[in-house]
């Protein structure tokens, strides 16, 4: 039985007699004589063999016509991707055959307008056209001879002058058929006659040959697939049809019968066979899915075209029929019902289907191995759906069934693919453990990087959970999941060692983050591995040489002091500026050290002062440390460093030490006054014999006149020890110095008295009397004095050209004016410090010597009552208006020019 007949047969197509829309519904007929036919730009094209004529046939069965031999047409090529159509026919009576190219888009006297004329003879042979082919650049055409010439036409086809004709094949076997190939920049064309068929390399200048079979076709028996089929020629002989490469021949089908006819459209091959009953069979192939499209006898067909998407049949009753392929749902379907899967998936994908759907076709197929007991099969379809069926479905189904083998396939798939989310992750690794199938787990998670298609944080939890640890670690290291590596050494399996070992080999940042995690945990089981790692991170971390911040570990030494205590030193000694808290913990961990061990040597209280003294330390942090652990020497010298004078004085005075009290006034006293007095009460509130400690107190009180006679005799009394002869000295001196003090101060009074009448004096003078200048010599610059001069009445004469470059005012001398600004300022001081009260009483309050302080506001006039003065009647001059004078002419001297 033949090949063909194996095939399974379809009705794919709908076939429909073409009806003509104007004429109610009849059958559309045909013109006679059809002799050719080609198909193309949207037309069909057909050539008269009696009249001469070409007809267009349009897609709404539109017919027109136009003149293109005077005799007949014999052949027609419409190429596909130009308005160009090739014809051979003759004008004339006998063997005289006529290429002409016409351009359908251009027209001549309403005709298509002729490009070209040719005759088609090879050589000089009068002989028939067998067969025309027309390359669709317009650089090559190829006319086929009944003699088995072949005479090939390069260059511009279009034109006489662009293009060369010369005879490419020569034989003694009519030509069959004709094809051009282009692949890339290589041209072929194939040839077949009747017995051989021959490949030329066109690209090639001397066009080899390849004879690719001895045996061929029947006329129209050829064609050529299309790219997507790698372009290649079909010949259809009685027995089978071949296709062909350019150097080889490919596979061939055992089609047997005679062939008429042989087409390819859109990935599927026509082919017309003749019988015995005169009927002829047209059937469609679809090669690549191995299945009969359609099949049907028609009678005498003169050809089947391809256009606007169908095939159309045309007959010589003048009758066309069109076939109309169904869509790929319909053809689908009726698959379907037939159980025929498989071959719905070749047609899906041969017909381009998009993913959805081959996606359903794969779900029906599942289902129906499912539902027949192949859960084998039906998991390998299901595996085809992933990324578009709902992975749920599939897994519901396995889950039910207890078909882990098959749940687990489909997992896998599900993860290759990188689709699975972590709940898919989590139950194919509980298959794996499941089935204590411990090969394929080692499988699954140690597979390269590059195909790691999972979730490798729910990995690591779903095989903790199950107690595979050391797979947990391998993930969680392999993938650096640090936290969960570490979390399970040290939780899990206890291994501290290789914890920290992990850890140290980590970048800086992860490794700090994952020391302040876990730092107390290792240092309470692998304390010194732990203390090294730590100086590392906080000094020197390779290979970078990053640094943390020391002070933030401190926490994790909270239970291991030694530890501690080597750390803080090692970072001060390798880092001096480290922070404060690194300092005041080591401070603490010293003076406890010093509290609690012997120290004979002083070797920990010089420890501890070391720190101090490094002003490395928080004052009040290490202040309050020495002062918890009563580290005298600390304390005191954290007094001193924060200038904490009264503090240190208290503090002798706590511990009743006399003499360093005396000591600190001396030392301090010049800093804070007020230590004399507050030592002066002390000693005063003692009972027991402090008289030579308050002596000392009191002489310097009475050097620096530190406070009032009467304030030191009240503090005294309140001592029952101090007699009278403890301040005997004391009070004669202080009387003796202020007799002294009045004695002087009224010596002034007297002085400033005498000036003051002088002054009056002199005033009164100048008021009454004219005053003669006698001055000879310039007071600036002591040269004898010229005219023009100026003189002043404080007695000062000058060169007018010298008073102009020196004098700030016309109105004032110059030698005078700085000494009367002084005056005029001090009086505008005091008038400005008349109101100040608040500052009165502050000063009066905070100062050791009241009396001072009342004296010196009398003495600026804060307390005088504000009177206006003004000149009484009868010009009589009144003490006010003398001194508003007298301020007035000493300070600013009227300017008299002689």
């Amino acid at each position: 039985m033949a090949a063909f007949l194996q095939w399974r047969r379809f009705v794919f197509f709908d076939k429909e007699t073409v009806k003509d829309a104007g004429d109610n519904g009849k059958n559309f007929v045909l013109p006679v004589s059809i002799s050719a036919c080609d198909s193309g730009r949207g037309h069909i094209v057909l050539g008269d063999i009696l009249s001469g004529q070409i007809w267009f046939l349009t897609r709404s069965l539109q017919l027109s016509s136009f003149q293109a031999y005077k005799l007949r047409v014999t052949h027609l090529y419409q190429l596909k991707q130009h308005s160009i159509l090739v014809s051979v026919g003759q004008d004339e009576p006998g063997i005289n055959p006529l290429v002409k190219v016409w351009n359908p888009d251009k027209r001549d006297s309403g005709n298509p307008l002729c490009t070209r004329i040719f005759p088609a003879i090879p050589g000089n042979k009068p002989t028939e056209v067998s067969c025309l082919s027309v390359h669709e650049n317009l650089n090559f055409m190829a006319i086929g001879f009944t003699d088995g010439s072949v005479v090939l036409t390069k260059g511009d086809i279009t034109r006489d002058r662009h293009s060369k004709t010369l005879t490419l094949h020569e034989g003694t076997c009519p030509i069959t058929g004709l094809a051009f190939r282009q692949q890339g920049k290589v041209t072929h064309l194939f040839i077949a006659t009747l017995e051989k068929v021959h490949c030329y390399t066109l690209s090639v200048k001397e066009y080899p040959k390849l004879e690719l079979d001895t045996h061929g076709c029947a006329l129209r028996c050829s064609a050529l697939t299309d790219p997507s089929q790698d372009s290649q020629f079909i010949v259809a002989g009685d027995d089978c049809v071949y296709l062909y490469q350019p150097d080889e021949r490919g596979p061939c089908f055992a089609f047997d019968g005679h062939k008429l006819l042989a087409h390819w459209h859109r990935e599927q091959l026509s082919q017309i066979l003749s019988r015995p009953s005169e009927k002829q069979i047209l059937t469609i192939y679809d090669l690549d899915n191995k299945f009969i499209a359609y099949s049907a006898s028609f009678d005498y067909i003169i050809d089947v075209l391809a256009e606007w998407g169908s095939f159309y049949i045309l007959t010589r009753d003048g009758k066309m029929f069109v076939l109309q392929e169904k869509d790929t749902q319909t053809k689908l379907e009726m698959l379907f019902k037939k159980n025929l899967f498989v071959m719905a998936i070749n047609l899906a994908k041969s017909q381009h289907l998009d993913s959805d759907g081959l996606s359903e076709i794969f779900r029906q197929y599942g289902d129906h191995l499912y539902i027949k007991g192949d859960h084998d099969g039906a998991i390998q379809q299901y595996i085809r759906t992933i990324g578009k069926l709902e992975p749920s479905y599939v897994i519901r189904k396995f889950l039910d069934a207890q078909r882990i083998h098959n749940l687990t396939a489909y997992l896998q798939a599900l993860h290759r693919q990188s689709l699975a989310n972590a709940d898919h992750t989590t139950l194919l690794l509980n298959c794996y453990t499941k089935l204590k199938d411990s090969s394929k787990l080692e499988e699954f998670i140690k597979s390269s990087e590059s195909e790691v298609h999972f979730d490798v944080e729910i990995a690591i939890k779903v095989l903790r959970q199950a107690g595979y640890h050391s797979h947990a670690v391998f993930l969680a290291e392999r993938h650096q999941h640090h936290e969960w590596y570490l979390k399970i050494q040290l939780e899990d399996l206890k291994n501290y060692q290789e914890a920290l070992r992990y850890i140290g080999r980590l970048p800086f940042e992860q490794a700090e983050s994952n020391m302040k995690r876990y730092g107390k945990t290792l240092m309470h089981h692998v304390p010194d591995g732990t203390t090294l790692l730590l100086k590392g991170l906080c000094t020197d971390y390779q290979p970078h040489r990053d640094t943390a911040n020391s002070e933030e570990f401190i926490p994790v030494f909270a239970n291991n002091p030694r530890e501690l205590r080597a750390f803080l030193e090692h970072m001060i000694e390798v880092e001096p500026f480290s922070s404060h808290g690194v300092y005041d913990t080591l401070l603490e961990l010293r003076l406890q050290d010093w509290a609690h061990e012997q120290d004979p040597e002083k070797v920990l209280q010089g420890a501890a002062l070391s720190l101090l003294r490094s002003d490395n330390t928080v004052f009040d942090k290490a202040l309050v440390l020495c002062q918890m652990h009563n580290f005298k020497e600390g304390v005191l010298y954290l007094y001193e460093k924060g200038k904490l004078y009264q503090q240190i004085m208290h503090y002798h005075m706590q511990n009743e030490e006399y003499s360093k009290v005396v000591e600190a006034c001396k030392r301090y006293g010049d800093q804070e006054v007020c230590l004399w007095e507050q030592a002066l009460g002390y000693f005063a509130r003692k009972e027991e014999d402090c008289k030579a400690y308050i002596s000392q107190v009191l002489h310097h009180i009475d050097q620096n006149n530190l406070m009032p006679p009467l304030l030191v005799v009240q503090t005294l009394a309140h001592n029952s020890t101090a007699t009278l002869s403890v301040i005997k000295d004391y009070l004669i001196n202080k009387l003796q110095r202020e007799n002294q003090q009045i004695e002087d101060d009224e010596r002034k009074i007297r002085q400033y008295r005498e000036e003051t009448a002088h002054l009056r004096a002199e005033i009164q003078e100048l008021r009454s009397s004219a005053k003669i200048f006698q001055k000879t010599k310039c007071s600036m610059c002591n040269s004898p004095l010229e005219l023009p001069s100026v003189h002043f009445l404080c007695s000062h004469s000058f060169h007018q050209h010298c008073f102009d470059s020196y004098a700030e005012s016309e109105a004032e001398c110059p030698t005078c004016t700085p000494g009367n600004r002084k005056v005029m300022d001090m009086l505008r001081a005091q008038d400005q410090k008349r109101d100040l009260h608040d500052h009165f009483t502050r000063q009066l309050r905070c100062s050791n010597d009241g009396f001072s302080v009342v004296a010196d506001y009398f003495g600026r006039g804060v307390f005088n009552k504000l009177t206006l003065v003004t000149d009484p009647p009868g010009n009589k001059t009144g003490v006010g208006s003398l001194e508003t004078d007298l301020q007035r002419d000493l300070l600013i001297h009227t300017k008299r020019n002689t």
